[in-house]
């Protein structure tokens, strides 16, 4: 009822005009951060249909909704770099990140939508947890429309993943293609790419992603290159290696001539936070020499990912299946321990962690194992009277998944240091979800409900490393021009009226690790293609949200 009270507000109570509406939507009395980076000035934005039609003083004009924001500041909507489709497909309003302003959410990393077989399809599904969808396509674009056909109210666009065509020809064999079988990915990439994939993303500790050498990774990013994509990737260690991994990423770069980011960029692991001036001077020579090297970032000291990212690759080879069965294996599993609690020839997540107290268990497909959400694997470990590693390996035996895991691995100091870089946007890592429902059976990471709200709280308005101004050009022209997308990320004449009013003095995150399902606030007006998808900080219901493609032009 509450929803159709507000709608009823902002179709009739809005509009006390004394003439003729001359525009779609009005937003006045405003501070405009356009998006540019420049300092914010006051005014309005008028839109016509999906675009923005002006921008400056409106005073004079009116809207058929019309909105007085009272100093608030208007600014593009916010693109959240690392996203993935599956909240979506179980709540298409993307309440968590809509509440924060996000209009954009980009999917793909290692593994994406398509291109499928009938067998990765099957795979696909037998994989889900709680969040259950038919998986009805084939191709990459298939499964995008597929999802807005659905009913999205943010936009959605994609990479292709390096893993993708990679599993479509070999399976999970952890080999090199032959040159035959290369063809066939790059084909696979150019066919994605040709519908409007932004680039390849590999995601290179996690199985099949890392059995790609960097020669495969060229050859894909290359047919990239020739539509103007980029390369992005969750580089092959973030920790003891991390330097050795970067490397890679800028050979590929400068190999296939191409653009290239590094996703959620971190030096994880207390014993290489010293280690982030280096990784920071890296990537600015890269610069410098003139390779188009960026980044983006979360605003947390814990990722989230699962308790394969605790064991070996080679025990994982084959997939999920094959994986749990070498784990029953007595002899199998004493290497597993061993190197899980002392190797680093691989990055091993809970080696960077320090404990299994900084491990949080927060997801899990079997009802039997659903009381331990939210322990960590140390408290799950006493409970069995086993090692953490034992315990690990059993967790992933018996619930038939990789289990959704936090590790604790960052310093808020080398956040702080992230934050400032002018090459660095912000990506949740995260799906969008709401509060209710399905999303009830698991628990979350903060970020999914506070990452981009917490960059204006925290490190704009309470500790003053940014400015308003310059936070708005993180989450839109920069993400948005890194990444090919024509019309978007900037409030301009004829770009798309994806539109975020919020309030600097107020916005706030709320999710914490211990209740992370809780909406940011401050963010009162959301527009998705001209279209008013929050109002007055509450979801109006909308799904507006179109497939974004890469710029062809």
């Amino acid at each position: 009822m509450r929803r159709v009270l507000l709608l009823v507000a902002v179709a009739v109570t809005l509009i006390s005009c004394t003439r003729k509406p001359t525009f779609d939507v009005v937003l006045r009395n405003g501070l405009i951060c356009d998006g540019s980076g420049s300092p914010c000035s006051p005014g309005g934005v008028a839109i016509t249909g999906d675009r923005i039609a002006k921008t400056g003083d409106v005073s004079v004009d009116r809207g058929r909704i019309d909105i007085d924001v009272h100093g608030q500041v208007i600014a593009p909507g916010f693109i959240n770099l690392m996203s993935a489709p599956d909240g979506l497909f179980a709540d298409g309003h993307g309440l968590s990140d809509l509440l924060q302003g996000v209009t954009l959410e980009i999917f793909g990393e290692g593994e994406s939508m398509g291109p499928l077989t009938d067998q990765m399809r099957a795979e696909a599904l037998s994989q889900q947890g709680d969040i259950k969808y038919d998986i009805t396509w084939h191709t990459l674009d298939e499964g995008l429309e597929t999802l807005v056909r659905h009913g999205v109210s943010p936009n959605i666009a994609s990479f292709i993943g390096a893993a993708t065509p990679r599993v479509n020809v070999l399976g999970r064999a952890n080999r090199a293609p032959t040159p035959a079988e290369l063809d066939r990915m790059r084909d696979l990439t150019a066919k994605a790419m040709q519908d409007g994939a932004l680039g390849v993303a590999s995601a290179l500790i996690y199985q099949p992603g890392n059995y790609a050498q960097t020669d495969e990774l060229v050859a894909l990013a290359q047919v990239a290159a020739r539509y103007k994509g980029i390369y992005i990737s969750h580089i092959r260690n973030e920790g003891d290696h991390e330097m050795d991994a970067i490397d890679e990423l800028i050979t590929i770069a400068r190999r296939a001539q191409i653009p290239a980011e590094i996703y959620h960029l971190k030096v994880a692991g207390e014993a290489n936070w010293s280690h982030l001036p280096e990784v920071i001077q890296k990537i600015e020579v890269a610069r410098a020499q003139g390779l188009a090297i960026t980044a983006d970032m979360y605003t947390y000291t814990a990722g989230a990912t699962g308790l394969d990212a605790a064991m070996p690759p080679w025990v994982q080879e084959g997939g999920l299946e094959a994986w749990r069965k070498r784990l029953r294996d007595p002899v199998i599993r004493k290497r597993v321990r061993r190197e899980m609690a002392s190797s680093d020839k691989y990055d091993n997540l809970l080696h960077a962690a320090g404990t299994p107290e900084h491990v949080l268990l927060v997801g899990f497909k079997s009802e039997a194992l659903k009381p331990l959400t939210g322990k960590t694997l140390g408290e799950v470990a006493r409970m069995r009277h086993a090692t953490p590693e034992e315990t690990a390996m059993d967790l992933v035996i018996e619930d038939d998944s990789r289990v959704e895991t936090v590790y604790f691995l960052m310093s808020e100091d080398n956040i702080r240091k992230q934050i400032v870089l002018p090459w660095v946007s912000f990506a949740s890592d995260a799906d969008p979800e709401g509060v209710d429902g399905v999303f009830l059976q698991f628990s979350a990471h903060p970020r999914t409900f506070g990452n981009f709200a917490r960059v204006y709280a925290r490190y704009v308005r309470d500790e003053r490393l940014l400015t308003v101004a310059e936070a708005v050009r993180k989450m839109t022209s920069l993400p948005a021009s890194n990444l090919g997308i024509a019309n978007r990320g900037l409030l301009r004449p004829g770009f798309f009226a994806d539109i975020t009013v919020f309030d600097p003095a107020t916005i706030q995150d709320h999710a914490t690790f211990e209740k992370p399902r809780q909406t940011a606030t401050g963010v009162s007006e959301v527009l998705v293609n001209g279209a008013l998808v929050v109002h007055s900080g509450e979801h109006m219901g909308a799904k507006p949200g179109r497939v974004v493609r890469r710029d062809r032009s």
